[in-house]
Protein backbone atom coordinates (compact mmCIF):
# COMPACT_ATOMS: atom_id res chain seq x y z
CA UNK A 1 0.00 0.00 0.00
CA UNK A 2 2.52 2.71 1.06
CA UNK A 3 5.50 0.98 -0.77
CA UNK A 4 7.06 3.41 -3.35
CA UNK A 5 9.96 2.59 -6.55
CA UNK A 6 12.31 5.90 -6.38
CA UNK A 7 14.98 6.50 -8.79
CA UNK A 8 15.00 1.96 -9.26
CA UNK A 9 15.28 1.74 -5.28
CA UNK A 10 12.58 0.05 -3.17
CA UNK A 11 11.03 2.08 -0.17
CA UNK A 12 8.51 0.19 1.94
CA UNK A 13 7.19 3.47 2.15
CA UNK A 14 7.82 7.24 1.47
CA UNK A 15 8.84 8.73 5.21
CA UNK A 16 12.32 9.46 5.59
CA UNK A 17 14.52 11.49 7.91
CA UNK A 18 15.75 14.92 6.72
CA UNK A 19 19.41 15.34 7.00
CA UNK A 20 20.74 17.03 10.18
CA UNK A 21 17.38 16.26 12.40
CA UNK A 22 17.89 12.07 12.69
CA UNK A 23 21.89 11.70 13.41
CA UNK A 24 22.73 8.38 11.97
CA UNK A 25 20.20 6.70 13.23
CA UNK A 26 21.72 5.01 16.30
CA UNK A 27 20.54 7.97 18.00
CA UNK A 28 16.58 7.37 18.28
CA UNK A 29 17.30 3.51 18.66
CA UNK A 30 15.48 3.69 22.36
CA UNK A 31 12.86 6.11 21.04
CA UNK A 32 11.40 4.15 17.89
CA UNK A 33 11.75 1.17 15.51
CA UNK A 34 14.04 2.56 13.16
CA UNK A 35 13.62 -0.03 10.69
CA UNK A 36 9.97 0.86 10.31
CA UNK A 37 11.45 3.89 8.26
CA UNK A 38 11.08 4.54 4.64
CA UNK A 39 14.97 5.13 4.45
CA UNK A 40 17.24 6.79 6.32
CA UNK A 41 19.23 10.24 5.05
CA UNK A 42 22.46 10.85 7.20
CA UNK A 43 23.43 14.33 8.51
CA UNK A 44 25.46 16.51 5.89
CA UNK A 45 28.82 14.91 5.21
CA UNK A 46 31.80 16.94 3.80
CA UNK A 47 35.26 15.31 2.49
CA UNK A 48 37.10 16.12 6.03
CA UNK A 49 35.47 16.86 9.39
CA UNK A 50 34.26 19.87 10.21
CA UNK A 51 33.49 21.27 13.73
CA UNK A 52 31.01 23.44 12.82
CA UNK A 53 29.97 27.23 13.78
CA UNK A 54 30.86 28.32 17.72
CA UNK A 55 28.29 30.27 19.67
CA UNK A 56 24.44 29.47 19.64
CA UNK A 57 23.48 27.07 17.00
CA UNK A 58 19.87 26.35 18.03
CA UNK A 59 17.11 28.80 18.34
CA UNK A 60 13.29 28.14 18.73
CA UNK A 61 10.93 31.09 17.03
CA UNK A 62 7.44 31.48 16.36
CA UNK A 63 6.50 28.91 14.25
CA UNK A 64 9.45 26.78 13.99
CA UNK A 65 13.69 26.78 14.68
CA UNK A 66 16.36 28.34 13.42
CA UNK A 67 19.69 26.30 13.27
CA UNK A 68 23.58 27.30 12.58
CA UNK A 69 25.14 24.13 13.04
CA UNK A 70 27.69 24.77 10.02
CA UNK A 71 27.52 21.06 8.98
CA UNK A 72 29.26 19.43 12.46
CA UNK A 73 30.08 16.06 11.06
CA UNK A 74 33.09 13.30 11.10
CA UNK A 75 33.97 13.77 7.62
CA UNK A 76 33.12 11.08 4.89
CA UNK A 77 36.25 8.34 5.58
CA UNK A 78 35.04 8.47 9.14
CA UNK A 79 31.62 7.77 8.52
CA UNK A 80 32.52 4.93 6.49
CA UNK A 81 34.54 3.36 8.96
CA UNK A 82 32.70 3.80 12.15
CA UNK A 83 28.87 4.54 11.10
CA UNK A 84 27.70 3.26 7.72
CA UNK A 85 27.94 -0.25 9.16
CA UNK A 86 25.55 0.45 11.90
CA UNK A 87 23.10 2.30 9.21
CA UNK A 88 23.16 -1.32 7.50
CA UNK A 89 21.39 -3.26 10.17
CA UNK A 90 18.03 -1.25 10.00
CA UNK A 91 17.42 -3.13 6.42
CA UNK A 92 16.13 0.34 4.97
CA UNK A 93 17.91 2.38 1.83
CA UNK A 94 20.63 4.56 3.16
CA UNK A 95 21.02 8.19 1.44
CA UNK A 96 24.34 10.13 2.08
CA UNK A 97 24.08 14.17 2.26
CA UNK A 98 27.01 15.25 0.87
CA UNK A 99 28.34 18.73 1.07
CA UNK A 100 31.40 20.52 0.15
CA UNK A 101 33.18 24.45 0.39
CA UNK A 102 34.07 24.01 -3.82
CA UNK A 103 33.42 21.72 -6.72
CA UNK A 104 36.71 19.65 -6.42
CA UNK A 105 35.14 18.84 -2.75
CA UNK A 106 32.02 17.36 -4.47
CA UNK A 107 33.51 15.21 -6.65
CA UNK A 108 36.34 13.59 -4.10
CA UNK A 109 33.41 12.73 -1.72
CA UNK A 110 31.16 11.45 -4.43
CA UNK A 111 34.31 9.31 -5.62
CA UNK A 112 35.02 7.94 -2.06
CA UNK A 113 31.18 7.10 -1.49
CA UNK A 114 30.60 5.88 -4.79
CA UNK A 115 33.35 3.00 -3.60
CA UNK A 116 30.08 1.81 -0.66
CA UNK A 117 27.31 0.39 -0.84
CA UNK A 118 25.61 3.37 0.29
CA UNK A 119 22.03 3.57 -1.93
CA UNK A 120 22.01 6.86 -2.97
CA UNK A 121 23.41 10.86 -2.60
CA UNK A 122 21.83 13.69 -2.07
CA UNK A 123 23.89 16.57 -3.17
CA UNK A 124 23.49 19.54 -0.49
CA UNK A 125 24.08 22.45 -2.83
CA UNK A 126 23.05 25.29 -0.28
CA UNK A 127 26.96 25.18 0.99
CA UNK A 128 28.80 27.96 0.52
CA UNK A 129 31.77 28.39 -2.52
CA UNK A 130 34.48 29.23 -0.65
CA UNK A 131 36.78 29.88 -3.74
CA UNK A 132 33.30 32.19 -4.99
CA UNK A 133 33.36 34.63 -2.02
CA UNK A 134 31.00 32.88 0.22
CA UNK A 135 27.48 32.85 -2.30
CA UNK A 136 25.58 29.13 -2.31
CA UNK A 137 26.38 27.01 -4.85
CA UNK A 138 22.39 26.67 -5.06
CA UNK A 139 21.90 30.25 -5.58
CA UNK A 140 22.20 30.66 -9.37
CA UNK A 141 21.47 27.95 -11.98
CA UNK A 142 24.34 27.95 -13.94
CA UNK A 143 26.45 27.14 -10.65
CA UNK A 144 24.30 24.62 -9.67
CA UNK A 145 24.91 22.95 -13.04
CA UNK A 146 28.38 22.81 -12.95
CA UNK A 147 28.35 21.32 -9.57
CA UNK A 148 26.16 18.73 -10.37
CA UNK A 149 27.47 17.54 -13.88
CA UNK A 150 31.14 17.50 -12.07
CA UNK A 151 29.78 15.63 -9.36
CA UNK A 152 27.51 12.82 -12.09
CA UNK A 153 30.78 11.90 -13.67
CA UNK A 154 32.03 10.93 -10.71
CA UNK A 155 29.82 8.39 -9.30
CA UNK A 156 27.15 5.98 -10.65
CA UNK A 157 25.14 6.49 -7.51
CA UNK A 158 21.81 7.27 -7.98
CA UNK A 159 22.14 11.62 -7.25
CA UNK A 160 19.01 13.21 -5.88
CA UNK A 161 19.69 17.01 -5.59
CA UNK A 162 18.71 18.71 -2.72
CA UNK A 163 17.62 22.46 -3.84
CA UNK A 164 17.76 25.72 -1.59
CA UNK A 165 14.32 27.66 -1.14
CA UNK A 166 16.94 31.03 -1.67
CA UNK A 167 17.98 30.49 -5.27
CA UNK A 168 16.89 33.02 -7.69
CA UNK A 169 14.42 30.70 -9.76
CA UNK A 170 13.88 27.18 -8.19
CA UNK A 171 12.36 26.11 -10.97
CA UNK A 172 14.63 26.80 -13.30
CA UNK A 173 17.53 25.32 -11.01
CA UNK A 174 15.45 22.16 -10.72
CA UNK A 175 15.61 22.26 -14.66
CA UNK A 176 18.92 22.81 -15.16
CA UNK A 177 20.12 19.96 -12.25
CA UNK A 178 18.13 17.54 -14.11
CA UNK A 179 20.11 18.85 -17.55
CA UNK A 180 22.70 18.11 -15.54
CA UNK A 181 22.57 14.29 -14.63
CA UNK A 182 20.25 14.50 -11.55
CA UNK A 183 18.35 11.26 -10.93
CA UNK A 184 15.86 13.21 -8.64
CA UNK A 185 15.34 16.48 -6.92
CA UNK A 186 14.42 16.93 -3.49
CA UNK A 187 13.24 19.86 -1.63
CA UNK A 188 13.22 22.58 -0.14
CA UNK A 189 16.28 23.16 2.24
CA UNK A 190 16.08 25.77 5.24
CA UNK A 191 15.27 29.38 4.23
CA UNK A 192 17.55 32.41 5.19
CA UNK A 193 16.24 33.90 8.18
CA UNK A 194 17.62 35.04 11.80
CA UNK A 195 17.22 36.59 14.74
CA UNK A 196 18.01 39.24 17.19
CA UNK A 197 18.87 39.93 20.97
CA UNK A 198 17.12 42.84 22.25
CA UNK A 199 19.08 43.05 24.74
CA UNK A 200 22.56 42.04 24.08
CA UNK A 201 21.57 44.33 21.30
CA UNK A 202 23.08 41.97 18.52
CA UNK A 203 22.13 38.84 15.99
CA UNK A 204 21.46 35.34 18.03
CA UNK A 205 23.68 33.90 15.90
CA UNK A 206 27.27 34.54 15.54
CA UNK A 207 27.16 34.21 11.24
CA UNK A 208 23.79 36.63 11.79
CA UNK A 209 22.05 34.36 9.49
CA UNK A 210 20.86 30.80 9.92
CA UNK A 211 18.29 28.26 8.51
CA UNK A 212 15.00 28.66 9.53
CA UNK A 213 12.68 25.27 9.16
CA UNK A 214 9.47 24.43 10.64
CA UNK A 215 5.60 24.23 9.95
CA UNK A 216 5.91 27.99 9.34
CA UNK A 217 7.74 26.98 5.91
CA UNK A 218 5.13 24.86 4.85
CA UNK A 219 2.99 26.12 2.34
CA UNK A 220 5.70 27.79 0.68
CA UNK A 221 7.77 24.65 0.35
CA UNK A 222 4.76 23.26 -1.06
CA UNK A 223 4.22 25.56 -3.67
CA UNK A 224 8.02 24.89 -4.86
CA UNK A 225 7.48 21.25 -4.75
CA UNK A 226 3.96 21.35 -6.67
CA UNK A 227 5.88 23.59 -9.34
CA UNK A 228 8.96 21.33 -9.65
CA UNK A 229 7.22 18.41 -10.08
CA UNK A 230 4.84 20.36 -12.82
CA UNK A 231 8.68 20.82 -14.46
CA UNK A 232 10.75 18.12 -14.00
CA UNK A 233 10.10 14.13 -15.17
CA UNK A 234 12.85 13.16 -12.43
CA UNK A 235 11.14 11.71 -9.17
CA UNK A 236 10.12 14.33 -6.74
CA UNK A 237 11.15 14.48 -2.69
CA UNK A 238 9.25 16.87 -0.58
CA UNK A 239 9.91 18.57 2.57
CA UNK A 240 9.56 21.66 4.50
CA UNK A 241 7.44 22.02 7.70
CA UNK A 242 5.99 18.31 7.36
CA UNK A 243 4.88 18.03 11.15
CA UNK A 244 1.27 15.12 10.49
CA UNK A 245 0.11 12.86 7.87
CA UNK A 246 -1.74 15.76 5.94
CA UNK A 247 0.96 17.56 5.53
CA UNK A 248 2.59 14.35 4.06
CA UNK A 249 -0.69 13.94 2.08
CA UNK A 250 -0.38 17.53 0.75
CA UNK A 251 3.39 16.93 -0.45
CA UNK A 252 2.33 14.01 -2.02
CA UNK A 253 -0.63 14.90 -3.91
CA UNK A 254 1.27 17.89 -5.07
CA UNK A 255 3.69 15.14 -6.80
CA UNK A 256 6.36 14.43 -4.68
CA UNK A 257 7.17 10.63 -4.25
CA UNK A 258 8.74 10.79 -1.07
CA UNK A 259 8.73 12.94 1.86
CA UNK A 260 11.22 13.87 4.16
CA UNK A 261 10.52 14.58 8.05
CA UNK A 262 12.91 17.00 9.46
CA UNK A 263 12.56 19.79 12.33
CA UNK A 264 9.14 17.65 13.35
CA UNK A 265 11.49 15.01 14.57
CA UNK A 266 13.13 17.60 17.68
CA UNK A 267 9.31 18.37 18.49
CA UNK A 268 8.17 14.71 18.82
CA UNK A 269 10.54 11.98 18.39
CA UNK A 270 8.14 9.65 17.04
CA UNK A 271 6.55 12.14 14.24
CA UNK A 272 7.89 9.86 11.36
CA UNK A 273 6.20 6.55 12.73
CA UNK A 274 3.06 8.70 13.71
CA UNK A 275 2.79 10.27 10.13
CA UNK A 276 3.49 6.58 8.57
CA UNK A 277 1.02 5.39 10.34
CA UNK A 278 -1.29 8.25 9.81
CA UNK A 279 -0.75 8.08 5.57
CA UNK A 280 -1.79 4.23 6.39
CA UNK A 281 -5.07 4.95 7.86
CA UNK A 282 -5.63 8.10 5.67
CA UNK A 283 -5.33 5.46 2.92
CA UNK A 284 -7.72 2.73 4.62
CA UNK A 285 -10.73 5.56 5.30
CA UNK A 286 -10.14 7.07 1.76
CA UNK A 287 -10.10 3.84 0.07
CA UNK A 288 -6.64 3.99 -1.52
CA UNK A 289 -5.22 0.96 -2.75
CA UNK A 290 -1.81 2.47 -3.74
CA UNK A 291 -0.22 6.35 -3.38
CA UNK A 292 0.06 6.21 -7.12
CA UNK A 293 -3.66 6.95 -6.98
CA UNK A 294 -3.10 10.86 -5.45
CA UNK A 295 0.49 11.58 -6.27
CA UNK A 296 0.49 14.72 -8.61
CA UNK A 297 -3.60 14.78 -8.58
CA UNK A 298 -3.72 18.22 -8.05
Amino acid sequence: MLDVKFCGIDFKNPVLVASGTFGFGMEYEKTLDVSRLGGLITKGLTLNKKEGNEGIRIHEVRGGMLNSIGLQNPGIDEFIEKYLEGMKKYGVPIIVNLGGSSIEDYVRGAERLDKTDIDMIELNISCPNVKEGGMNFGIKSSVAKEVVKSVRASTKKPLMVKLSPNAEDIVDMAVKCVEAGADAISLVNTFKGMAIDIYKRRPVFNNTFAGFSGPAIKPIALRMVYEVSKAVDVPVCGLGGIIDYKDAVEFIMAGAHLIQIGTANFMNPRASIEIIEGIERFMERENIKSLDEIRGIV
